[in-house]
Order: C-alpha cells, then sequence, then structure tokens
C-alpha cells in the first residue's frame, strides 16, 4: 500500500468542515484565522510547584522518583483486540470490589500530596464509566496536579471530549492500529473505524497538541502501514507512537510477530532519510523523531528491544484497588483492602513505601508467550494497558481490620534486608493475613537463608511427622480452621549456552520446552499428596507457574505460587511445582546437553498459619 494515497484519503476524513460525531451532533472544524487552543503547551494556572522535597516513599531503592501515576478506571472493554485480550473477554471482578469514585480520589490525593504531577486514566476502556468526566473535573482541583491524561480506543471520544477538556483533562493517547477500516475491524474484533477518525478530529480541532496515536506494530498484520501513518504527520498535530509487540494474556505472543524498533526507524529512514531524533525528555517511555518541514512527529516505544527501567517513574493502580510498582512484574498491594479496614494515610504511606522499595531494577528480558503454545496453556502475564485478567481471591476486609486495630502495620524493610537487585525474580504478597496452619511435611534440617516471619508462634524444633516413638505420623488438621494460604516456590534451571539458545529461539525438535515445562509445573502442584506421602490433599483455587530466561547464566529461572483456602498450607505444592517445571526442562533438553543443572529449589514465601508469614529476603 502506497503511504500517499491513504494519508490523503485520512486526513480528508480528518479535515471535513462538518461532520456527524456518534451522538448525531454537528461538529465543524475551526475557521481559517481563528485561534486554536494549545492545551499542552503550558501548564494549568490552577497548578502550583512543589515546595516540599520528592517523597521518599516514592522513591526506590535505585534512586527512580515515581511521579506518575496510572490510574485504571474500569476493567471493562468495548473493543477485543487481538494483541490485548482473549475474543470471549475476560472475567470480570465484582462489582463491589471494585474501587469506588472515592477511593479513587483518595488516593489520587494521598499520591499528588507526595510528589505526583502526573496521572493518566486507562481501563479497559476508561470512558465508558459513567462519571469519568467528574473524576477528571475532581482530580483538576489538586494542587501539584500538572496533566490529566488519558489513554483510550477512540470509540466514545468525541462525544465526551469537550465535556472532558472543560473539566480539565490536558493530554490524549489514542489506540488506533491500523488506517484501513476492514483490517480496523479484523484486529479489534469490533467495528468502529469511523467513531476513532471522529475522535482524532475532534481533539485536533479542540486544540490538543500533540494527540498522542498509539499503534502496536505486529508483522504481518500491519507493518505495511507504517509509512502511511507516518505521513499523517506532514499536516496534523500527530504525534505517532509505534509500539513493540508485546506479550500479554489471551495474545498467543510470537517473538516471530514483534517488529523491533530498529527495524521500523530503517523502513522510515527509507523514505525519508532527512529523518532526524529528537532530545529524549526525562523518564520518557518514547524515542521521538522529526521529518523536517513535517507539523507532527513519530516515537517508538521500545519496550521489548531496549527497555527504559533505568528511568522509570511510573506506578499503575488497578481497577481493583493494587498498586502495581512495574507493568510486567506480578508483585501487587491491595491498597483497597487497606483503605476499607480504616488505614491512616500514614499507615497507607507505609506500605506504598514498602512497594516502591521493592521494585525490581528491570523488568524481565524475554517473555515466554508464544503462538505454538498449545490452547490449553494457563495466562501468566497480566495486561495492564488496557485490562485487568482478574485472580479468584477473597476479600481481606476483615482480617486488615483486626491488623490496623492491633498496630501491626507492615514495615518498609531497611534498605541492607531487600531482595532488590537478585538474579532470581521474587514476589511478595502482602494481602494474605490470615492465620492457623502447621507445616505439613517435615521440618528443614539444614540451614535456612534469613527470613523474616510474623506470627503468634516461632518455627517449631520438633518433626512433625514424626510421633512420640518415632514412627512416621499425618498431622491432624481436621480441628483447624480453613483460611486463605498462599505460597511461592522457586527453582533455576542452568542449560548451559547451547540448549539456551535453542530454548530461546524455540527450536528444540521435542517442541517448546517452556510451554511443556509450564504445564508439569501446574500437574505436578495437583499431585502433590500423591508424590509426597505424608501430605495432605489439598483443593488448590489457584496454581501459576512462570518462566524467564536469564542470559547472563544461561539458565531458565521458575516460579511457582499456588494459592488455597483450608486447614494447612500449600508450601509443598509450590515447591513440587517448581522442582517438577525444573525436571520437565531437563527431559525436554537432555538431547542437547546432559551438562544441566537444576539448583535453587526454594520456598520464596507463604502467607497463613499460626507460625506467621514467611518472606526470604
Amino acid at each position: 500500500m502506497a503511504a500517499q494515497p491513504v494519508s490523503r484519503v485520512v486526513r480528508r476524513v480528518l479535515r471535513a468542515g462538518v461532520r456527524s460525531c456518534s451522538s448525531g451532533a454537528p461538529v465543524t472544524q475551526p475557521c481559517p484565522g481563528e485561534p486554536v487552543v494549545e492545551v499542552l503547551s503550558r501548564p494549568r494556572p490552577f497548578l502550583g510547584e512543589h515546595a516540599a522535597p520528592f517523597s521518599a516513599f516514592l522513591t526506590d531503592s535505585f534512586g527512580r522518583r515515581h511521579s506518575y501515576l496510572r490510574i485504571s478506571l474500569t476493567e471493562r472493554c468495548n473493543l477485543r483486540c487481538q494483541y490485548c485480550m482473549p475474543e470471549e473477554g475476560v472475567p470480570l471482578t465484582p462489582k463491589a470490589d471494585l474501587l469506588t469514585t472515592e477511593e479513587i480520589l483518595t488516593l489520587a490525593r494521598l499520591f499528588v500530596k507526595e510528589g505526583v504531577d502526573k496521572i493518566r486514566l486507562t481501563g479497559g476502556e476508561p470512558l465508558i464509566r459513567p462519571d469519568v468526566v467528574d473524576i477528571v473535573a475532581q482530580l483538576r482541583q489538586l494542587e501539584g496536579l500538572r496533566t490529566i491524561g488519558i489513554t483510550t480506543n477512540g470509540i466514545n471520544l468525541a462525544r465526551l471530549l469537550p465535556q472532558l477538556q472543560k473539566a480539565g483533562l490536558s493530554a490524549i493517547n489514542i489506540s488506533l492500529d491500523t488506517l484501513v477500516p476492514a483490517k480496523f475491524e479484523f484486529i479489534v474484533r469490533r467495528k468502529g473505524f469511523h467513531k476513532v477518525m471522529e475522535g482524532i478530529h475532534k481533539a485536533i480541532e479542540l486544540g490538543y497538541s500533540p494527540v498522542k496515536v498509539n499503534c502496536v506494530v505486529m508483522r504481518g498484520l500491519n507493518e505495511d502501514e507504517l509509512l502511511d501513518f507516518v505521513a499523517l504527520t506532514e499536516g496534523l498535530p500527530l504525534d505517532v507512537r509505534f509500539i513493540e509487540y508485546m506479550p500479554f494474556d489471551g495474545n498467543k505472543w510470537n517473538f516471530k510477530k514483534m517488529v523491533s524498533y530498529k527495524e521500523m526507524l530503517d523502513t522510515l529512514r527509507q523514505q525519508w532519510p532527512e529523518l532526524e531524533k529528537l532530545p529524549e525528555e526525562e523518564s520518557s517511555t518514547a524515542k521521538a523523531f522529526k521529518i523536517p518541514g513535517f507539523r507532527g512527529q513519530v516515537s517508538f516505544i521500545t519496550s521489548m528491544s531496549e527497555h527504559f527501567c533505568g528511568t522509570c517513574n511510573r506506578l499503575r493502580i488497578t481497577a481493583d484497588g493494587n498498586l502495581k510498582v512495574c507493568l510486567f512484574g506480578n508483585s501487587e498491594v491491595s491498597l483497597r483492602d487497606h483503605l476499607r479496614a480504616g488505614a491512616s494515610e500514614e499507615e497507607l504511606l507505609r506500605v506504598i513505601g514498602a512497594a516502591v522499595g521493592r521494585k525490581k531494577r528491570q523488568h524481565a528480558e524475554l517473555f515466554l508467550m508464544r503462538q505454538d503454545s498449545p490452547p490449553a496453556l494457563p495466562s501468566t502475564f497480566r495486561n495492564s494497558l488496557r485490562v485487568q485478567v482478574l485472580r479468584h481471591r477473597v476479600s481481606f476486609s476483615s482480617q486488615m481490620v483486626t491488623l490496623w486495630k492491633g498496630g501491626g502495620v507492615p514495615q518498609a524493610p531497611l534498605v541492607a534486608q531487600r531482595w532488590l537487585g537478585s538474579s532470581l525474580p521474587q514476589r511478595h504478597f502482602s494481602s494474605h493475613l490470615d492465620s492457623d496452619a502447621n507445616p505439613k511435611c517435615l521440618s528443614p534440617t539444614e540451614p535456612q537463608a534469613p527470613a523474616a516471619s510474623s506470627g503468634p508462634l516461632p518455627d517449631s524444633d520438633q518433626l512433625t511427622h514424626v510421633d512420640t516413638e518415632g514412627r512416621m505420623a499425618m498431622v491432624d488438621v481436621g480441628r483447624k480452621p480453613d483460611t486463605e494460604r498462599v505460597a511461592m516456590a522457586s527453582a533455576v534451571v542452568l542449560l548451559g549456552p547451547v540448549a539456551f539458545k535453542l530454548i530461546q529461539e524455540n527450536q528444540l525438535k521435542k517442541g517448546d520446552a517452556l510451554a511443556v515445562a509450564q504445564l508439569a509445573g501446574i500437574q505436578a502442584a495437583k499431585l502433590t499428596s500423591q508424590l509426597i506421602p505424608l501430605c495432605h490433599h489439598v483443593a488448590l483455587s489457584h496454581v501459576q507457574v512462570q518462566l524467564e530466561l536469564d542470559r547472563t547464566r544461561h539458565a531458565a529461572v521458575i516460579q511457582a505460587s499456588c494459592r488455597a483456602r483450608g486447614p494447612t498450607g500449600v508450601e509443598m505444592e509450590a515447591l513440587t511445582s517448581a522442582a517438577v517445571a525444573a525436571l520437565a526442562l531437563y527431559d525436554m533438553c537432555k538431547a542437547v546437553s546432559r551438562d544441566i543443572v537444576l539448583a535453587e529449589i526454594k520456598l520464596v514465601s507463604k502467607t497463613g498459619g499460626q507460625r506467621g508469614d514467611f518472606h526470604r529476603t
């Protein structure tokens, strides 16, 4: 497809003098000579400068200051983008478990007070939330907040944008992956191309400059439209942002579909050799370029090929109130539960500070979702760009009330105790604070790594599966109450360079080793009581096995987590899962090399039980 004809057609659509918006009201372009409001060119007058030093609660151990907060207003979306979510959608959290408007504003107020000066509203699709205009208007009243942005698919934008601008919306990102209507319908599995175009038209008409257009580039689908998108910037104040295809739940990610930043840049330079790089803004995720004489610009979001973790200043709050310090991480803290338990502002800040303090130096270098994975392969990554894939879990509000009243506020760990920077990825669960359990199997007899635990009882110095006469015996858990139990274990498989490369490129003759190991780990967790003689059978409510490749060690790092509600813990299920996943990986690779080492099989964390929580430091 040639660049110029398509771009000219789209420009005619955007510049039409009178159009019909989705509400049926006429839309008119500004008359020649009529002033256009430049919404993003200057700070709003009601916003003030920070007088106090930046908050220590929002500064991590690597010195990154988190001044940018993304808040998901809803899990729902009116599209089904193929790279974003399954066609059938995702399970939704009950409405009662989602953040209320007042809770959103309470958290926003707290973060702004501590130094956040930019808030972006996301989803799902944020513009399907009925009170989105009112939320923007109330955010505008927060002193110190410089920018209120929104990321939208554009379907409802033309209808709502005049109200949103009046309320105080100052920045817009619109998702659009193709300029071909039929292809648009194929990608998003819905109609609506012309409504998105209306939204872009309305944003330009109302003076937003630049209007950011997010385009996820997928090989074999829309990489042939790169030049058409760039051509739009010749006469329109657009910032077309090409995003490297990233793995999320349900999108059957395949690294062969990813078009890298450098490949895209080479394509553009062949057409426009004069393309020049613009200075990078502090903490920006985009590499910006401009063609001399063009009104707009083009940018690249290089999440996969050249991560920008070192300058990351972003935090995220999901629709159900979880704080995520990294888009690609699995660690979350429920701020909703603390809020509903009556936590004070100081207590909330300590929880937030502890989470920020655990943020890793960078996210995983390789994501392991491939198109050739079995259909039954469970999802291991959550989509935080547009929709939150929800977990089945219990509300902990009643337990949190008891915790706050008892003064048991989670403390931020000392820098010397943090596991940040460790080569082994770890996650911490901080909302499960139930009590009552005994270890199910033999207590370890070798020295353990330092660990933090809390609870009324110290570790036992007796073997729990041996009776008074020294004979083996199963622990009686019949009288113990059912409580929520979560455990995580890890293992490392040192593959060597040859096997590592074959796995990385998915070239093993046996098939996808990572997918097989993941399934083996899940199956093993469910069969633990049949493999470990004195373990009780546990009805697991959730099992997750995640594998990441560590290039520096030519290793695969395995994390297994298990969740159940019952009278006994699930650490043996997590350990069995990690160990069997490691064995399965060995089995897949043994024809290539038998110089493979299984190492570091260990419990990372557990919550629940009368002996308290355990977190390996």
